[in-house]
């Protein structure tokens, strides 16, 4: 039986041996491309080449993929686990052609590699086309020896692709294996039959080839592409499946070492039934973590980090049915390394980075959990105030998407409150974010609202970029368009710095027919760079398109742009050297005024830290070293010591950014050429942005000097007004502070003496009613913190026991109620100050045993605290 690691290698060296290049995997983290949150499919990194906006060194390629998705027909989070082939992270196996073979080198060697390579049996093999792709169908018949019956045809919704709702498409034919009768998961449905592209186990889709032809038109209509592409894909766990026996993709040699883990890690047993969706999710979704976590991104609270953080969330809620309530999904991390990190070195290469991110998360979970809880029992109570018995779908979909909590979970607490959960809400909600997220992954050409008059180069001519030496040149136009508020030029070369990499595109001017337009922005599309021209108001387009055109940087900007650049490799640097080796660059913004640099690292940088890496950058800076570039291999870049940026997408030939001594990087924007032109760096602020991840932003050159000078001026001005020189500026302000906390704890003193003797007072005045302590009364002069203690100090003196206090705090009515666990099930906090701030015109809420409400007429506030005690004694008679 063939292992995983093995089954990819045959299917990478059977295509290389057939003139392929071996292309490594893309990042899950698509590179310049914002229609994806994650890479999804194998073309993905090819996509500008479908698009006739990129090309590469070959025609000819072939990879395995790593892939991750949550949403669409066939990945909705909440089934993986549930079956036998849902995931989120997956492998894709593909092999493509960009304008070379076809679709008989592609169905040949499909065949062959299935039945020749891995001896599948052929008479279990089925081929379905586009209904038609007549092509296509003669030659399954004529270059394979297929069954003929064996050949299907279907339509539109199964066996033709589409890229868009415009852009190229194509038939496409996929390869069908029948697993057996047994395999039929719709036996005992009256009338079902099993057949291919039916709703059954027992026919699976194995390969699919696409055969890219067509262009579809803004009005639905198909034209030739000038040149016709292969893209195929094989989903990796499946043929594993297949060729190792397994009725699983779970069962793969891969999945059930990290099974067999979680195993050892629990003390629960997989064949447990009660055990299987746990430890198949959780398995999953280890590896999706890691995976993703590895290429650059990390949990959070947007986009792609929020579709980490639910993924945690979900194992760690797994886990917990399997016993784990401290984290753990961590530990399962070298596990993974040990059975993928062959096949994905970087996985091994970041494991530290991956179990601390993970650990850290799954530790924050915990305490978002017990968040939760508090917000059901506040949702719970106030249903009960009200009279009503349904938890809101929006209520239940928020538990589960804010703090974890699975809808089973939800509806079992429900149940132990008398209370049931509106499914159809939650579905409702549960389906909105399918759509949102579904709507994130859809592609759209960046100028799709771009008209072009004139496009004077073939799909594939590249524009150069000379703005490395030069900020001016002169140039032929090769694209001429226009958009509803600007024009778009496309030129054979330019000086203008496309924005990439965290570096903003260059602005300046171009001028052509005796005018003289405003570049405001400059970006590429594919391999072409595009720049932005400010439309002047009612000016009609300027045609015909011109022929050739004169491009000026403004050479201010760029300057100011390459400074903050430098300085952020010297920054990065110097983080390295003070905080140690595992800082990484997790993002980063380079622009003329500022400097934003996200990095790895799981603690607040000191001050004292903060102050020795500004020193360092300023060293370097007052050092006037050469800022020295070169172009060179990847593999002898790296060698020579260059870092390359971890989910960067790097070609062959790439250029390395060297400060002497210091600072040694890929990178291809603009740099000084020497660091005193930088002048001076200054860093603004440091701050966590996500788990592991913390942000600096500086200011270098001009702004660096600028904001020096401001803070000398407020400097001069605080001291005029401590009337002391600006040396002693810090010890008047520790004194004036000092002096202010005596006076404040002072003050709290005399107020904590004031509310003892007025709660010594009180407790002569605790009723008892059936049994239960009763304090309802008006303490005045207190602030909010030492009502909520009066009430604490009441609730441990006196159970059962129920109290109500209010006061005015800041001259407005304020509220708190206490009632001790064991009457909570008849009395609610919560409801008792709704009740009495209702009367002050207000508001307020809290848990069952601890709520708090604030008011706004201070005339009413014995009224509302008579209006409460009404309330509770009639609970209570």
């Amino acid at each position: 039986m063939p292992t995983t690691n093995q089954i990819r290698q045959q299917f990478l060296d059977f295509f290389a041996q057939r003139g392929h290049t071996v292309v490594p995997s893309a990042s899950l983290i698509p590179k310049d491309d914002p229609t994806l949150l994650f890479t999804n499919a194998g073309m993905n990194q090819f996509k500008d080449i479908f698009l006739g906006a990129g090309s590469r060194p070959y025609v000819r390629a072939t990879n395995s993929q790593k892939c991750l998705r949550v949403s669409g027909k066939h990945n909705d989070l909440e089934e993986v686990g549930r079956d036998t082939y849902h995931h989120t992270f997956f492998e894709m196996l593909g092999n493509w052609s960009f304008g070379d073979y076809y679709k008989k080198e592609a169905i040949s060697w499909a065949w062959e590699l299935l039945t020749d390579v891995w001896k599948l049996p052929k008479d279990r093999l089925y081929a379905t086309v586009y209904k038609t792709d007549d092509e296509a169908a003669q030659l399954w018949a004529k270059v394979t020896d297929i069954n003929p019956d064996h050949i299907l045809r279907f339509a539109e919704k199964d066996n033709f692709w589409e890229m868009g709702d415009v852009g190229p498409c194509g038939p496409c034919s996929e390869i069908h294996i029948d697993l057996g009768p047994d395999r039929c998961d719709k036996a005992d449905v009256p009338g079902h039959q099993c057949h291919v592209n039916g709703d059954c186990s027992r026919y699976i889709e194995l390969w699919n080839l696409v055969f890219i032809q067509y262009n579809r038109l803004p009005d639905g209509s198909l034209v030739d592409l000038p040149n016709k592409h292969v893209d195929t894909g094989m989903g990796f766990e499946r043929i594993a499946a297949v060729l190792q026996g397994k009725r699983s993709n779970y069962d793969i040699d891969s999945f059930a070492a990290l099974i067999a883990a979680i195993e050892r890690a629990t003390g629960r047993k997989y064949a447990d039934p009660a055990n299987v969706v746990a430890m198949r999710a959780i398995a999953d979704h280890v590896r999706t973590l890691t995976f993703t976590i590895a290429d650059g991104a990390l949990p959070g609270n947007e986009g792609r980090s929020y579709v980490l953080r639910r993924i945690l969330r979900r194992a760690a809620r797994f886990g917990r049915t399997l016993g784990q309530v401290n984290p753990f999904l961590y530990k399962l991390v070298p596990d993974l390394t040990a059975v993928m990190g062959d096949a994905y070195p970087e996985i091994r290469e970041r494991q530290a980075h991956c179990i601390q991110v993970i650990k850290a998360e799954e530790e924050g979970f915990g305490r978002t959990l017990d968040k939760g809880i508090e917000l059901f029992e506040e949702i719970a109570s106030k249903l009960q105030q009200q009279g009503q018995n349904i938890i809101s779908g929006s209520d239940a979909f928020k538990l589960y998407d804010t703090f974890g909590f699975p809808l089973d979970l939800t509806e079992l607490m429900a149940r132990e409150h008398g209370l049931t959960v509106d499914l159809e809400g939650f579905n409702r909600e549960m389906e909105q974010q399918r759509e949102r997220a579904r709507s994130a992954g859809r592609f759209t050409r960046d100028d799709a609202e771009v008209h072009w008059h004139s496009m004077n180069s073939s799909d594939d001519q590249e524009c150069s970029f000379v703005g490395y030496d030069t900020l001016k040149v002169k140039s032929a136009v090769l694209g001429w368009g226009e958009a509803p508020d600007h024009y778009r030029l496309i030129t054979a070369q330019t000086p203008f710095y496309a924005e990439m990499g965290g570096q903003v595109g260059d602005t300046g001017f171009v001028e052509f027919g005796g005018k003289r337009y405003r570049v405001t922005g400059t970006h590429r599309d594919g391999s072409r760079i595009v720049h932005s021209i400010e439309r002047p108001a009612n000016e009609q387009m300027p045609m015909p398109a011109p022929q050739e055109c004169l491009l000026s940087v403004d050479p201010k900007r760029r300057l100011a742009i390459a400074s903050h650049h430098t300085a952020t490799h010297l920054l990065h640097a110097a983080l390295r050297t003070v905080l140690g080796g595992h800082v990484n660059q997790a993002g980063s913004l380079v622009a003329p005024d500022r400097l934003r640099f996200d990095f790895t690292h799981f603690e607040k940088v000191s001050t004292e830290q903060l102050r020795a890496i500004e020193q360092l950058v300023n060293e370097q800076i007052s050092a006037a070293k050469a800022v020295e570039t070169s172009e060179t291999s990847y593999d002898e870049a790296v060698a020579q010591g260059a870092t390359a940026l971890f989910g960067e997408k790097y070609g062959d030939q790439v250029r390395a950014v060297r400060v002497p001594d210091f600072s040694h990087e890929l990178c291809g924007g603009t740099h000084v050429r020497n660091t005193s032109q930088i002048q001076y760096f200054r860093i603004l602020s440091e701050s966590s942005i996500a788990t592991g991840v913390r942000r600096i932003e500086a200011v270098a050159g001009q702004a660096a000097i600028k904001v020096a000078e401001l803070e000398r001026t407020a400097l001069a001005k605080t001291a005029a007004l401590l009337k002391a020189d600006v040396e002693h500026v810090p010890d008047r302000v520790e004194a004036l502070l000092a002096d202010l906390a005596k006076a404040a704890r002072d003050a709290k003193s005399a107020a904590q003496a004031r509310a003892g003797a007025q709660a010594a007072e009180l407790l002569e005045n605790v009723q008892q009613i059936n049994g239960v302590n009763l304090l309802v009364a008006r303490m005045d002069g207190l602030s909010a913190d030492l009502l909520r203690e009066a009430v604490d100090r009441f609730k441990s003196s006196y159970s059962p026991g129920i109290v109500l206090l209010g006061g005015l705090v800041e001259d407005k009515p304020f509220f708190v109620a206490g009632v001790t666990k064991d009457m909570t099930a008849k009395v609610q906090a919560g409801a008792i100050v709704k009740e009495a701030a209702a009367i002050t015109g207000g508001g307020g809420g809290g848990r069952p045993d601890m709520a708090q409400a604030g008011g706004k007429d201070a005339a009413k506030l014995d009224e509302a605290l008579t209006r409460g005690k009404n309330l509770i004694t009639g609970k209570l008679n």
